[in-house]
């Protein structure tokens, strides 16, 4: 229990400085700007030619007094940061999209600015109905080599993310946090 503690408060590097979720045209979409360093060792791994995979979660729940929250949305926007030491540039990827940066600073800072991330279809959530909204951005230790995974169970510095950032949203009126 306490190595759970532990490795729960080691993860919370990053900070979620805001978020909202706004109605567009396709439905709902999410704007998010996220504050997060990679510690030496992280760095020195991404210019060694190992990719790291991040990812932003999203979980929309309906709060039902009779039972546990109904979870309406859970998404998740997946990153993958690399470097191409014949270009020496970084590769930022989200699918099939993918994106080059001279510096590792730029391409992180596009990773950390989320605008327009589809969320939720107009008729998935209830207009009028409150929600609950939890947002987090964190390093996904599950895709790395597996050599880098079991250095990660134990290593604090593999462990980074920011804490689950919680509001309560109102479908039809702005969504800001």
């Amino acid at each position: 229990m306490l190595v759970a503690v532990l490795s729960l408060a080691a993860q919370a590097d990053g900070v979620i400085r805001s978020a909202e979720i706004v109605r567009s045209e396709e439905g709902y979409v999410l704007n998010a700007d996220i504050d997060l360093e990679l510690n030496p060792r992280l760095v020195d791994a991404v210019d060694r030619g190992v990719s790291l995979y991040f990812t932003t979660e999203l979980v929309i729940e309906r709060p039902r007094w009779y039972w546990i929250n109904a979870t309406v949305v859970e998404r998740s926007l997946d990153y993958r940061l690399s470097y191409h030491a014949i270009t020496r540039s970084y590769r930022l990827s989200i699918g099939a999209l993918h994106q080059n940066f001279d510096n590792l600073d730029a391409a992180l800072r596009t990773m950390q600015r989320v605008r327009n991330w589809q969320v939720a279809k107009p008729d998935e959530l209830e207009a009028g109905v409150s929600h609950e909204v939890s947002l987090r951005f964190r390093l996904d230790t599950s895709q790395l080599p597996k050599p880098f995974q079991v250095t990660a169970i134990g290593s604090s510095d593999w462990n980074i993310g920011t804490e689950w950032m919680r509001w309560t949203f109102l479908p039809g009126a702005p969504g800001f946090r």
